[in-house]
């Protein structure tokens, strides 16, 4: 039988030391082939990396990045760090990139390359079937749509999963984040584990959204290629307004009660839909978008679902239908799922569907990847099981 199992463990010690001390004294005597950390920004990132590391046993990988809220099967939490141990029939290859803001695509090119290397498998014969990609991103950088270019490019078919590492610091002049790579902690960076296994498993994702069928069309962008100038052929921010029923354009932010996050848009891959919400209405009558556009690009407006009951679903229904025993899941939730649930008062609810997840670590990110789609209002998901 080949299986991935996972045991995680959570801090909220602010000591390294001491707090690596307790993660792992959580996890006993285990002996995982990797180490995931997800810890919240304002800890001193090296010395939590130094005093994990110097604890793991020797040959246990470590990835890890900081975040805007840790989660585990017991909530979503705040200040914390969550530590999972994964073991089994699982191999892994590490490789970071940096100098994301000044070329992204070879800062992606450069980590799957590495990974390759350190799993001892060319990048042109990754058998989708049994290597999957993990992707962690500085999200504050924005690169991700780029940077996904330069890791598929010799490998276009594997499967990629993740999100941006964050902040909880709500400032952006003050947001910044760091990932870490076994020793290295790093800014500006991406990093990407390579998996190797034959147990089951799968990238999932999910959102708590249904289609409509309605339609719009992004007519005109700038030339950023980040905000819609006309959508259907009138001023972004009027005609999405008009769409809503909102009077005034300042209510169509994301995060507030009748805004974007109520009725987003998607990109209909298939049968698929991939949020790609609008984000911030702007001044001049524009909407910034968190990924890149294309003009004449067609999106389909959605519309908001029962989220708790979605998210419920998503772990006790679609999981085990896509993985077979499913034993560990790494989950990476969308930090505008939290700006949303914070607006409806609907955070405890949707931090208790986590208790109906397989054993679960994971982090608020700031934006989301998936099949190599930059998303956003999505939770994604990277599942292990066992055959």
């Amino acid at each position: 039988m080949a299986q991935v199992k996972m045991q995680t463990a959570r801090t909220t010690l602010t000591e390294p030391a001491a707090a690596a001390e307790d993660l792992l004294s959580q996890l006993g005597n285990v002996k995982p082939v990797l180490v995931t950390m997800f810890a919240s920004r304002n800890r001193d990132q090296h010395a939590l990396n130094r005093a994990v590391r110097e604890r793991l046993p020797p040959g246990t990988r470590l990835i890890g990045a900081t975040t805007a809220g840790e989660l585990d099967n017991t909530g979503i939490h705040e200040g914390s760090v969550v530590l999972s141990a994964l073991s089994g029939d699982v191999e892994v290859g590490l490789g970071l990139g940096t100098q994301l803001s000044v070329d992204a695509i070879t800062a992606g090119q450069n980590a799957i390359k590495r990974a390759c290397e350190d799993l001892g498998v060319r990048q042109q014969d990754l058998d989708p079937r049994r290597y999957v990609g993990l992707v962690i991103d500085d999200g504050f950088r924005y690169k991700k749509e780029e940077l996904l270019l330069g890791i598929l490019e010799r490998s276009q078919t594997l499967v990629l999963v993740g999100g941006g590492a964050s902040d909880d610091n709500r400032d952006p002049a003050k947001q910044s984040a760091l990932v870490h790579v076994d020793g290295e902690v790093a800014t500006d960076a991406v990093l990407v584990a390579l998996f190797r296994t034959s147990a089951p498993w799968a990238a999932l994702r999910s959102h708590w959204y249904v289609p409509t069928g309605e339609k719009l069309t992004i007519t005109k962008v700038d030339e950023s290629h980040t905000r819609a100038l006309e959508i259907d052929g009138h001023p972004a921010a009027r005609r999405y307004a008009e769409i809503l029923g909102v009077k005034d354009v300042k209510d169509l932010e994301f995060g507030t009660p009748e805004g974007f996050a109520v009725r987003p848009t998607a990109l209909r891959v298939g049968r698929e839909y991939f949020i790609r919400a609008a984000w911030r209405p702007q001044e001049d009558g524009s909407i910034l978008f968190a990924n890149l556009l294309e003009e004449g690009t067609e999106l389909e407006l959605m519309k908001l679902g029962d989220m708790a009951g979605m998210t419920r679903g998503f772990f006790t229904d679609e999981m085990p239908r896509r993985v077979q025993n499913p034993q560990a899941a790494l989950l990476f939730h969308c930090g505008g799922r939290m700006w949303y649930a914070h607006a409806t008062n609907s955070v405890a609810q949707l931090a208790e569907t986590l208790k109906a997840a397989p054993t679960a670590a994971g982090m608020n990110v700031h934006f989301e990847i998936y099949s190599g789609f930059h998303i956003n209002t999505t939770l994604t998901a990277l599942v292990f099981g066992a055959n």
